[in-house]
């Protein structure tokens, strides 16, 4: 799968754009040309120039440095936050799959329950009782987002428990927990990665408007949300303060978007027995 990817444009273009991502977030202390938090009032809402490629903001900060550092937020809140739900998603998902009747009927109604509220109003009712903070906004994106992931791995266990290798398992004498980890969520990875994927971009998006609302990373750390905050009140004369933090969203979700559909065309069992 992996040398497909090499050989898919789309795919390739996203795993570049991801991996540009994590190198950046990782590597920021060092590629980052100014301190994020350093005010310099000698140069407030300069325009792109050389010694500040994106300009500056209404303190001074250098904004290519507050974009870098932002990576790293944008990052964790996604890879964090989608954990969580895949955590939560897998678990219930594989429970209501495999062992149907009341069980599965009793976790595809929470899952109904959960569908009938609007995510993002739904993370904005729990973010309003909470104190705004990086770690409270992955646990809220996670806690909101687990259903899709449900209630694709109850489809995959629906499937899968009835093909002869889970069979034979049975008739070993292996346990269900046996069965559900070690022979059937192996083989209904492809979606689940997919769904993770393309989640991270997603989570990604929520915490930047949470940002901007002023419900989700804080100043002064920079985020690519709350720096679309501060630009917005001077789009009309430092229009680099929104534009940037924009693109770099943009370029993200649309990074990850295009390396989850990009893995979804390549695990297609359709395509692999051709």
């Amino acid at each position: 799968m992996i040398r497909a990817l090499l050989r898919h444009p789309l795919g390739l273009a996203g795993a570049l754009v991801v991996g540009g991502l994590v190198f950046v977030a990782l590597a920021a202390p060092l590629i980052a040309p100014y301190d994020p938090l350093a005010i310099d009032v000698a140069h407030v809402l300069e325009p792109p120039s050389l010694a500040h490629p994106c300009g500056t903001d209404l303190l001074g900060r250098d904004v290519l440095s507050r974009l870098i550092y932002g990576a790293r937020v944008s990052l964790e809140v996604g890879v964090l936050a989608v954990g969580i739900s895949l955590a939560i998603g897998v678990v219930l998902g594989a429970v209501a799959g495999y062992f149907g009747g009341w069980v599965d009927g009793l976790i595809s109604r929470l899952i109904d329950i959960m569908l009938c509220f609007p995510t993002i109003f739904l993370i904005l009712a729990v973010i309003a009782y909470l104190e705004p903070s990086i770690v409270n906004i992955m646990i809220v994106i996670g806690l909101t987002s687990w259903m899709g992931v449900a209630r694709l791995v109850r489809a995959e266990f629906l499937s899968l428990k009835e093909r002869e290798f889970v069979l034979a398992e049975r008739a070993l004498g292996a346990g269900p927990a046996r069965i559900i980890f070690y022979h059937i969520l192996p083989n209904a990875l492809p979606p689940i990665l997919v769904s993770a994927t393309l989640g991270v971009g997603m989570a990604i998006l929520v915490e930047s408007a949470l940002s901007f609302l002023g419900l989700g990373v804080q100043p002064p750390t920079p985020s690519w949300g709350n720096m679309l905050t501060e630009g917005k009140e001077t789009l009309e004369i430092a229009w680099w303060l929104s534009v940037f933090p924009g693109l770099a969203i943009l370029i993200t979700v649309l990074g990850f978007n295009l390396l989850g559909e990009a893995i979804q065309e390549l695990t297609d069992p359709r395509r692999l027995r051709r």
